[in-house]
């Protein structure tokens, strides 16, 4: 991923700090990516898109990175007693910043924070929207039994140490990989650590999305969460609720708690098969990584479901030949 071009882009709600890489051309969705607590865009998605295997995906697509509000890296610490805005507030700033490219519709891609964000977004404005990739989702408020352990661990534990239990396993945080390392070391010496602690604390007073089958997105979702992860129960239960025939559920072993950093390689198989199902890139010739990779995934995302291609077809009827959707939730794990 190059340096990309940054922008402070103003909104009704203040000033949002994006990066966009690519062509800027409109006539495909953009690709529009919301980072997680405790992260921004580059140290949430960088590995991912700079994956030598997403350039197919790159060079087809825009892609606009947006920090939350005081998040981008180097951004200036809030004064004390700083307001921050809800998760709902800050999801009612993206309209601003697809007026400001230009872009009429968008590919979502949220982790956490950034994942109910993006999913606020697709509820309230659902023609901006043609696909959702929602990785360690929940849609859930906090329930009070949450509550209380979250009051009890900021208690006894740092706020660093708050959000890295948020970020990763506890199978990673006991064996302190290099990877919750490195992050402890970013967070804990973050010059917006103030910042961090708001947007973290915003997010810990999130409301329930209130989603379910009669009352859900209107675009194709892949939901994306590691085995053992944090949110593993959360994104079971999301899938629980959500539209069986628009819907796939990646589940992946041996991704710990943020799959876009550990996994790439299949994210990135996983996502091109979403791209090409909303019929996107359906020329696109199969990687190495897929020729080579047990058939597992791109079986299970050719099942052959035609009741759910009509309506399918019309989120991505700007792209190429539709292949069949799956005619039931997926579940791949792999």
């Amino acid at each position: 991923m190059n340096v990309g071009e940054e922008h402070s882009i103003e909104t009704p709600h203040g000033v949002l700090h994006v990066t966009l890489h690519g062509t800027r051309t409109t006539r495909r969705p953009a690709i529009l990516t919301f980072h997680d607590v405790g992260l921004d865009s580059k140290s949430c998605f960088s590995p991912l898109f700079k994956f030598e295997e997403m350039q197919e995906i790159v060079k087809n697509f825009t892609l606009i990175h947006i920090d939350a509000p005081g998040q981008e890296e180097g951004a200036a610490a809030y004064p004390t007693g700083y307001q921050y805005p809800s998760m709902d507030t800050v999801a009612e700033m993206i309209p601003a910043v697809l007026q400001f490219f230009n872009f009429r519709t968008v590919i979502g891609v949220g982790v956490g924070a950034g994942a109910y964000i993006l999913s606020k977004f697709a509820l309230a404005n659902p023609d901006s929207v043609e696909g959702l990739v929602l990785v360690n989702i929940d849609t859930n408020a906090r329930g009070w039994i949450d509550w209380a352990a979250q009051k009890l661990s900021s208690v006894t534990s740092s706020l660093t140490e708050q959000i890295l239990s948020h970020l990763f396993s506890q199978e990673e945080l006991s064996s302190n990989t290099d990877l919750v390392q490195s992050h402890r070391e970013r967070i804990s010496k973050a010059s917006n650590l103030v910042n961090i602690e708001l947007f973290w604390k915003t997010y810990n007073s999130r409301r329930d999305l209130n989603i379910d089958r009669n009352s859900t997105f209107k675009c194709p979702v892949m939901l994306v969460v590691g085995d053992q992860a944090p949110y593993e129960d959360a994104a079971v239960e999301c899938n629980s609720k959500m539209d069986p025939t628009t819907t796939s559920f990646l589940k992946m072993a041996d991704a710990g708690g943020l799959p876009q950093l550990t996994q790439p390689a299949k994210l990135t198989e996983a996502f091109k098969y979403f791209i090409q199902g909303m019929g996107y890139m359906a020329s696109s010739c199969m990687t190495r990584l897929s020729r080579s990779r047990t058939t597992s995934l791109s079986s299970s995302y050719s099942m052959d479901g035609s009741r759910s291609r009509s309506r399918t077809l019309s989120q991505g009827s700007q792209g190429g030949q539709m292949p069949p959707s799956p005619s039931q939730t997926m579940e791949v794990s792999c």
